[in-house]
């Protein structure tokens, strides 16, 4: 039998041991990336690859289903799992608040199990996965979704366990959603199987996959720089 005492003990320990750091640069750097702001232009790289590879009205459609994705996720997380739990966050937790780094005083909300972060960012993740069907593409976004979400335990915010439940919830959500859009693509949609290596399985082009890798590691070393440029001030 599960001892879930012992399982919150340990996602205490766990949470105290990747918490925080005596380094500047990686409180910018987490607090950049955590910022959902951050990657509005790969947002928009994405919403532009579906379009152009896409009939407008599967393209519409898709962009609804991610929408719908990223909706039920949050809620999931933010309107059922927070107040149903009630688990503090660890910044707010009187038992380890003052044992907690944080960031430019940012505790977040009084809840935090399960973690929107990582609902939101593991759902994006699994339902383009499954949409465009590149294997590198795959990679790529589950390590973008790991690396917000990790974010939220640096900054304080959220225990491991919050971002695992998080992130498991996420990709359950993005499966059943992606299965309804796969029933509307077969019933009203045709679905050829491209089998040149221009373009994926699912018929996006690899050029344009490639111009997503671009913009995601433009994000990155954007916030890099920002990192740099703020730890220096800071220090001086």
């Amino acid at each position: 039998m599960i001892d879930i005492q012992q399982l919150i003990a340990t996602d205490k320990q766990v949470l105290l041991a990747l918490n925080g750091s005596d380094s500047l640069f990686w409180d910018g750097f987490m607090w950049i990336v955590s910022d959902t702001k951050t990657w509005i232009a790969a947002a928009i790289m994405l919403l532009y690859i579906i379009l152009k590879n896409n009939k407008l009205p599967q393209g519409l459609i898709i962009i609804v289903a991610i929408a719908l994705v990223i909706t039920c996720a949050d809620q999931f997380a933010s309107g059922l799992c927070k107040p149903l739990f009630a688990r503090y966050r660890p910044a707010q937790d009187p038992e380890i608040m003052y044992l907690v780094d944080i960031v430019n005083g940012y505790r977040g909300g009084r809840y935090g199990f399960i973690s929107s972060h990582a609902a939101n960012t593991f759902a994006v993740a699994m339902f383009i996965s499954l949409l465009v069907r590149n294997k590198w593409l795959t990679i790529l976004m589950f390590v973008w979704a790991i690396i917000p979400s990790y974010s939220r335990i640096y900054l304080g915010v959220h225990y491991p366990g919050d971002i695992l439940c998080g992130a498991f919830a996420g990709c359950v959500i993005a499966c059943l959603i992606y299965g309804l859009y796969h029933w509307i693509q077969r019933r009203y949609f045709q679905a050829p199987v491209y089998i040149s290596s221009q373009y994926t399985s699912t018929g996006y082009e690899t050029s344009d996959i490639g111009g997503l890798y671009f913009v995601l590691l433009l994000t990155y070393f954007y916030a890099v720089v920002a990192a740099m440029v703020t730890s220096k001030v800071n220090w001086f």
